[in-house]
């Protein structure tokens, strides 16, 4: 990794997505560019005010970085909505990872159109790290979520190649549906008819995983198969608690128009739910409809 992309509000938020950049950039010595996007749909002496006051924030964030850390940043700011300013940044080819904080959620404006952590996911080509938990070191355990698909295979092999969990503990972790279970008929079935019916298709599930670890390139991963009991992003958030990981790797979704907008997508609920990071891997640009995890 040679090049982070950083965006910051000056929050505490991002004060703590900072650290964690600053672990990243001193084990892979990759370069900071420090960032600040400024909505300029407001009135110019507001705009000019806080563009003067983000140039010194900025500028003392990466004199610190320097003397301190010793690690080599620069600074840069763009005129714009948020998740557009972000995005267009982020278009720089050389970027090899954009970090960014867990942003405040405004709940009424959130239900339409998100947060901007969530619409900045929705148009950036480059894996996105946000920040939820407080860095004290490099990650211990990593989950890796999949649906077995091509995009998830390879979204979990640009994950790898990123190193950030490098040294830590692996688990490949694929929610598998029980359509039986789900027919109109399926409340009628007897206790045991069920746990026969959940025994097969968990049996399927850990093998098509265990056929889907042998393609990757993952260091001998834990594998975990959970029955979408609930929803497939509240199982991972779930099995992400249970095992103590401290990264979530998803895929990005693809969808877009009325559909996606109205049901949302799994990603798009870890994002909202998570306590620990999630480091969300885009689908290739060859990438099709199959790339994604399911939606909810």
């Amino acid at each position: 990794m040679k090049e982070i992309l950083f965006a910051t509000d000056f929050s505490e938020r991002s004060d703590r997505a900072l650290r964690r950049a600053i672990l990243i950039a001193k084990v892979t010595g990759a370069r900071l560019t420090l960032l600040h996007v400024i909505d300029d749909d407001r009135p110019r002496r507001i705009v000019d005010g806080e563009r003067d006051s983000a140039e010194q924030l900025l500028n003392e964030q990466a004199h610190t970085l320097a003397t301190v850390d010793g690690i080599t940043s620069r600074a840069q700011i763009m005129m714009a909505a948020p998740a557009a300013g972000l995005a267009k940044a982020s278009e720089n080819s050389a970027y090899d990872l954009l970090i960014l904080g867990q942003h405040r959620r405004q709940l009424i404006r959130d239900a339409f159109v998100g947060t901007t952590a969530e619409r900045t996911i929705r148009q950036v080509k480059v894996p996105v790290l946000m920040v939820s938990g407080s860095p004290v070191g490099a990650y211990r355990h990593v989950l890796v979520a999949t649906d077995l698909s091509h995009g998830s295979r390879d979204a979990a092999e640009k994950s790898t190649r990123l190193g950030l969990g490098a040294g830590a503990q692996t688990t490949l972790l694929h929610v598998f549906l029980a359509p039986a279970l789900r027919l109109t008929m399926g409340h009628t079935l007897s206790a045991g008819a069920r746990n026969d019916i959940l025994y097969d298709e968990r049996k399927n599930a850990l093998r098509g995983l265990s056929s889907f670890a042998q393609s990757l390139s993952l260091n001998r991963p834990e594998l975990a198969v959970r029955h979408e009991d609930t929803t497939t992003a509240q199982e991972i958030l779930t099995a992400a608690d249970e095992s103590g990981a401290d990264l979530i790797v998803v895929a990005s979704q693809s969808k877009g128009g009325v559909e996606r907008f109205l049901l949302g997508s799994v990603t798009e609920k870890v994002l909202a739910e998570s306590s620990v990071d999630v480091l969300v891997i885009p689908p290739s640009p060859a990438g099709g409809s199959e790339d994604v995890l399911p939606d909810v």
